[in-house]
């Protein structure tokens, strides 16, 4: 499943931030956002991920194939790590979590209540919830924030099986993960502010 995006245009708090931002995402691809804070790149990812919607322009192969990872690690602190990861694996009808565990080296930790875990240990339980989704598409803003070294090593080893096994990723982020991987710099796609944009045409009337 190709992933696409056709002069989509974007806004936070009902201000554009990126405009005309055209990209395509294929099966065993993984593609690198890049742009300085507050450009958009998480208000980008919540949009292809159906969180809000765009100002305009288009968004395919979006349906039903899209596993969302954002800042929030989605976990219920009550439950363990085994039945946090089983309660995601029931709604996406994926019944082996085992692979999910290994990946991320959970084991030692598989009975622990999520609410007791570290910052980085809550990172790779809520990054481990993408294996269980079935979902060819991960669409990723800042994963590895709270992982040490070798976390995000594991984290890049994940993220090669699943395009080894023809999913794809898109994933913002400022750090070098190893991944061969196209590069995406929003900053040519910023909107140019209203005000800006109104005294430009005023400009031009009179040029």
């Amino acid at each position: 499943m190709t992933l696409g995006l056709t002069d989509l245009s974007i806004a936070r708090g009902g201000v554009p931030v990126l405009d005309h931002v055209n990209l395509s995402l294929a099966p065993g691809e993984a593609l690198i956002l890049r742009g300085p804070n507050g450009i958009g790149k998480t208000t980008l990812l919540r949009t292809i991920a159906g969180l809000q919607p765009p100002l305009s322009g288009q968004i395919e192969g979006a349906d039903e194939t899209i596993a969302y990872a954002g800042h929030a690690d989605g976990l219920k602190p009550t439950l363990t790590v085994t039945e946090n990861l089983a309660f995601w694996a029931s709604i996406f009808g994926q019944p082996d979590i085992a692979p999910a565990i290994s990946a991320y080296s959970l084991g030692a930790l598989a009975d622990r209540p999520a609410g007791t875990l570290s910052a980085g240990q809550k990172r790779r339980l809520g990054l481990a919830r993408l294996l269980v989704t079935g979902r060819p598409i991960w669409v990723l803003d800042e994963p590895t924030v709270s992982l040490d070294t070798d976390a995000v090593a594991l984290f890049a080893g994940a993220v090669r099986g699943h395009l080894g096994q023809g999913g794809s990723a898109l994933i913002a982020t400022h750090i070098d993960l190893g991944l061969q991987a196209r590069v995406l710099d929003l900053t040519p796609f910023r909107a140019i502010p209203r005000a800006l944009a109104s005294d430009d045409a005023f400009d031009e009337a009179f040029l």
